[in-house]
């Protein structure tokens, strides 16, 4: 898959300085680490000097910082006094801080005077990865080779376009995955491998990952500064990151209901009844496999995009969008190396890529139908991981 990060290589420090971006300050309330508030905690309440994105819990304010980095290709280091080191500055105020502010101010009057308040203009509408946007097309845009960026919200295939229907790219993951009687046997299943991150070297880091019909689902990354964890219990979504200010948060709002639907894909044989809106948009191509396409979209706005290999039929990429104030926040996931596991076949390498890392897993076992502790699903426990 390539990457649209253009030259940012993540290191293990390098990952620590860039979520880092994502909070200004903490104040003396910060997130419990204990248990979660029944109320969320506002960007306000947690973080010194938010002058614009207030009112929001502190899960959606982060993926805000994750939006504005990948949209312009920016840094903690680039927008925060002292970002990187042992001292930094969060609640200083450096110009290009200033320009945010003023971006956001404008980017919603826009939105609000000229789209009935839809989202419609974003930060990447005009800087596509670039710092100041371009004003001109060039001529090699015109007249070169053909660059598409596909909408979040996908066009629905035209009668006669030749698209498969709904239910015929699912029968057929059904029958590349090696049928409905192996997969309806599965009610829970645990993977173990590494993952390592984009642009580091290396073994990578020890890595799990557990899942239990119909909504419970886990991914632990074993990292020398601490795990990071990504839980859902079936109600409860929790996200923790080692050595940044606010380490450890509950999932609300449209990332709580994204975490909900990654929980669910965890038994992909059975995402054809979690929306009742799938529709087929126009085939494509991703690193020249053809895939069919599938999107569905909740009430809430969060959606959801499958690519199937259109000659296995087997998953090839997973995106879900949860929307932000500032913009919708993808997560991608990629598959291959597809193998037999008892008669079921199952990736052993994958992605997982969003706005603040991408992870390149490497699975070296699968157990089906194992006992799973509860405790795995549940919010994680913030401690050093052992090597």
């Amino acid at each position: 898959m390539s990457s649209s990060w253009k030259g940012l290589v993540f290191t293990s420090a390098a990952l620590v300085m860039f979520v880092s971006v994502f909070v200004y300050s903490v104040t003396s309330t910060q997130v419990s680490a204990q248990g979660a508030s029944p109320k969320p905690q506002m960007s306000e309440e947690v973080y010194k000097n938010v002058q614009v994105l207030k009112g929001i819990p502190v899960d959606e304010f982060i993926g805000t910082m994750g939006v504005f980095s990948t949209s312009l290709t920016l840094c903690c280091g680039n927008c925060h006094t002292g970002a990187g080191t042992s001292n930094p500055k969060w609640e200083d105020d450096p110009p290009r801080k200033i320009v945010t502010r003023k971006m956001i101010t404008m980017v919603n009057e826009i939105n609000k005077t000229h789209f009935g308040g839809r989202q419609v203009v974003t930060c990447w509408t005009c800087h596509r990865g670039s710092l100041n946007p371009a004003v001109t097309a060039p001529m090699d845009f015109a007249y070169g080779d053909t660059v598409v960026v596909p909408p979040d919200v996908l066009p629905r295939a035209a009668d006669g376009s030749g698209a498969p229907t709904v239910d015929q790219v699912f029968a057929k993951y059904i029958q590349g995955v090696g049928g409905q009687a192996a997969v309806d046997k599965i009610t829970s299943w645990s993977a173990k491998g590494t993952s390592i991150l984009f642009g580091e070297v290396g073994d990578g880091n020890p890595s799990e990952m557990y899942a239990k019909a119909p909504n419970q689902w886990a991914m632990y990354v074993h990292q020398r500064e601490g795990d990071v964890a990504r839980t859902f219990d079936g109600t409860t979504a929790w996200f923790q990151l080692p050595l940044t200010v606010t380490p450890q948060y509950p999932l609300t709002g449209g990332l709580e209901e994204s975490a909900k639907f990654e929980a669910a894909w965890a038994f992909p044989w059975k995402i054809k009844s979690y929306f009742p809106n799938w529709r087929v948009s126009y085939p494509s191509t991703i690193d020249g496999t053809d895939v069919d396409v599938l999107q569905a979209q909740s009430p809430t706005g969060m959606i959801a995009t499958l690519y199937f290999d259109r000659k296995t039929g087997l998953p090839k990429r997973m995106i879900r969008y949860a929307k932000t104030v500032v913009g919708r926040m993808p997560v991608q996931w990629d598959y291959s190396d597809y193998k037999p596991v008892q008669g079921v076949m199952l990736p052993f390498k994958f992605s997982y890529a969003w706005v603040s890392e991408r992870e390149d897993w490497q699975l070296t076992e699968y157990q089906l139908n194992p006992t799973i502790d509860a405790a795995k699903f549940a919010k994680p426990v913030n401690r050093a991981a052992a090597r």
